[in-house]
């Protein structure tokens, strides 16, 4: 899919166009002033998904950044110290 680019002025004047557009599958579309790109229109489910897959990257690096720094457990340690709050919990609504 190729990403389209439109002036401002082009979109101003044909906006309901432009959104159908995209709504109908066309895809981003970039929108120029003064020959630079100043914004992007896109659907409401392409934006979801980006903000979704920018979240996942996020949490991969953040996890990265972790293990470059010792931050770590091993599965066994996890769940043995969730076993003891678990039993804690128990323990004290008896």
């Amino acid at each position: 899919m190729a990403v389209r680019a439109q002036s401002v002025s082009y979109v101003k004047s044909h906006l309901a166009q432009v959104i159908e557009t995209i709504h109908d599958g066309g895809g981003p579309l970039i929108i120029t002033q003064k020959g630079s790109t100043a914004a992007v229109i896109q659907d409401p489910e392409s934006y979801e998904r980006t903000q979704q897959a920018m979240a996942m990257l996020k949490l991969v690096a953040m996890a990265e950044e972790n293990v470059r720094h010792g931050r770590v457990h091993t599965h066994a340690a996890v769940f043995a110290a969730a076993r003891k709050r678990l039993a804690a919990r128990r323990q004290a609504s008896a």
